[in-house]
């Protein structure tokens, strides 16, 4: 059996809280996020009311912000942090 890796080990994460519009399901964010994605390691967490949380590797960290850093885009990111908790809290409190 493989030794499994420890945590400081691991890749480092980042969780990207998005705003998304003109998505009815998971499968069509899902979707339109692998067209974008500069580099193929992401993981849709959470996805309702026209929000989702997107878990991405630290080291892609700069190729991701290109890409969801523009506000007019369908899918664009609200907030950014290595919690997924502060992401969840950000994007509750978010205004509509």
């Amino acid at each position: 059996m493989a030794k499994r890796l420890t945590k400081a080990l691991r890749d480092k994460r980042r969780w990207v809280g998005l705003n998304v519009s003109n998505c009815e399901n998971r499968e069509e964010l899902e979707s339109k996020i692998s067209e974008i994605a500069p580099v193929g390691d992401w993981k849709l967490y959470d996805f309702s009311n026209s929000s989702a949380i997107l878990r991405i590797l630290l080291k892609d960290e700069k190729e991701w912000r290109k890409i969801l850093d523009q506000p007019d885009s369908a899918i664009h990111s609200v907030t950014m942090s290595g919690k997924i908790r502060l992401v969840r809290e950000r994007l509750k409190s978010k205004p509509i």
